[in-house]
């Protein structure tokens, strides 16, 4: 754990959403006792809130209290930059000369006492909790009714460390964490450029959770950034955890199966997607950013695939196309040739099934859906087990509960392997909720396969093209660039074309500065 100063607060826009009840909009009083009893009251005295009350000038003359929350205001920078400097520096000033009336104070200080940066008035109490329960010190004075807020918070933070979720061989090995300044970091060191603008505001009436707006001017489409702001601006909600709350309430097919915007804790993913036009959304409290919009492909594609070679990149994203088709209908098609179209089989694979299953008392179905529902209960324990005994629990779980049913005639061996062959097929998608995407579905697939056979399959199968083409992410059709179809765009779907072909961002994400990178002659040879 290390400790980070955080100044998220300078320039934050507030929307409709994150507006307090009207008590606590009520004005700072001039009276500074007044104003401590008040905030202790309507605080309930927490321990964790602290309030000094000292003297400032040669005499002490200007009375003033510091508010600060134990624990999330850095407490070496306040001691430094505030109480030093209004104490020892003050002390001797002739603030009665330097203060032609009371309204100057502030300025004075302001200009002459207090050496931070990210100074903000503050004038009613509703911003007053809200700073003071962020980390920012707070000073109010007698006699004045408004004070400042001092951004200098600092609190514990998890380190930038590698990916847990999105592990790859080659790139950066590093991470998002829970800090959002830190998160903005992140992004800004591989994007220097002065188009990438950041907007934030606070969202939740109890949280008050920052969230923040990125994107690069110029690149962006216009329409979909003030689409992203306009949704954001429409939630009213009490609090804001983590970034699946801000998934949840923006996407545009809240019931649709298949997730309508891309996550990730990878740093250089964000960067890439900013590249290509995408907005990103970067929620205080949790290291996972969204980008929008998000298409089909998107989720197929590594960050590893642009690190390596483009014909091994090119395989591994076939090969991922592939397994999406196992592991959507692999144990269906097995339910259906099995139960309704034997012909399909050569002879000895039909003799060998049916020896298989002569002992076995349930259908294909049965069979099926009992060893899917064991692995997911298996999967599930594995992920809540602690980490040191969850992964041998999972691979023992499987090997033991296989092997008995086998032996115990309930399920037959071709279904073990089936089952296996399509559940590991689910783990190869890089982004892990497509791939729960396709565990939801594969159950009604296997029902249709069961009810219809390879009619029922195909059904099936139309009606989830037919789905997938009828969304879109932000205005943006959720199946480009094959439906519909861009040629140019081609370059970088189902294969990725060397590097120096990839002269353009995609066309119905970016629609105003197109050019990714100026046209060559490709390689030149050595010789």
């Amino acid at each position: 754990m290390e400790h980070t100063n955080e100044n998220f607060g300078e320039g934050q826009e507030t929307s409709p959403s994150s507006k307090a009840p009207a008590d606590t909009a009520e004005s700072i009083s001039a009276n500074l006792q007044q104003n401590i009893d008040q905030v202790k009251q309507e605080l309930g005295n927490s321990t964790d809130i602290m309030i000094r009350e000292i003297g400032i000038g040669k005499k002490g003359d200007f009375k003033a209290a510091i508010f600060y929350t134990d624990g999330l205001t850095g407490t070496k920078a306040l001691a430094d930059f505030i109480m030093e400097s209004l104490l020892l520096d003050m002390k001797d000033a002739e603030l009665d000369n330097m203060v032609s009336f009371e309204k100057d104070l502030l300025n004075v200080l302001k200009e002459r006492a207090i050496t931070v940066n990210g100074i903000t008035e503050v004038t009613n109490f509703e911003t007053f909790y809200t700073s003071l329960l962020s980390g920012d010190a707070i000073l109010l004075f007698e006699g004045q009714t408004q004070g400042f807020a001092v951004a200098i918070r600092e609190w514990n933070q998890r380190s930038v460390t590698e990916p847990s979720t999105e592990t790859i061989v080659r790139g950066p090995r590093e991470s998002f964490t829970e800090s959002i300044r830190t998160n903005t970091a992140l992004i800004r060191r591989k994007i220097k450029d002065r188009n990438l603008w950041l907007e934030t505001r606070t969202i939740g009436r109890v949280t008050k959770t920052d969230v923040g707006i990125m994107y690069i001017h110029g690149i962006a489409n216009d329409k979909v950034v003030d689409e992203v702001r306009k949704r954001l601006d429409r939630i009213d909600i009490d609090g804001i955890l983590e970034s699946g709350y801000i998934e949840e309430l923006i996407e545009d097919e809240p019931y649709s199966p298949f997730p309508m915007i891309y996550n990730t804790e990878r740093p250089d993913v964000v960067a890439a997607d900013l590249l290509e036009g995408r907005i990103a959304i970067l929620v205080d409290g949790t290291p996972f950013v969204l980008t929008a919009p998000a298409l089909f492909i998107q989720f197929f594609q590594a960050a590893e695939d642009y690190y390596q070679p483009a014909g091994a990149s090119s395989l591994l994203r076939m090969l991922r196309f592939f397994s999406f088709f196992i592991a959507l209908v692999g144990s269906s098609l097995y339910i259906a040739v099995s139960t309704f179209h034997q012909e399909m089989l050569p002879t000895p694979l039909l003799i060998s099934l049916a020896a298989q299953r002569e002992g076995v008392p349930f259908p294909a179905i049965i069979e099926a859906l009992m060893m899917e529902t064991a692995f997911e209960i298996l999967r599930e324990a594995s992920i809540r087990m602690p980490r040191a005994v969850g992964q041998a629990v999972s691979i023992l779980g499987t090997l033991v509960i296989g092997t008995a049913a086998v032996n115990a005639g309930i399920v037959s061996a071709v279904m073990v392997i089936v089952i296996s062959i399509t559940a590991i097929s689910n783990f190869i998608f890089p982004a892990p909720n497509m791939s729960l995407s396709v565990r939801l579905i594969r159950f009604p697939m296997m029902l249709l396969a069961a009810s219809f056979g390879l009619f029922g399959i195909i059904v099936g199968f139309i009606a989830l093209v037919l789905h997938l083409c009828s969304l879109r992410s932000f205005g943006v059709p959720y199946t480009a660039p094959l439906a519909p179809f861009i040629l140019k765009d081609q370059k970088d779907t189902i294969i990725r074309m060397p590097r120096f072909s990839l002269l353009s961002r995609p066309r119905l994400i970016s629609q105003r500065n197109i050019t990714r990178e100026q046209p060559s002659q490709g390689p030149k040879s050595r010789t």
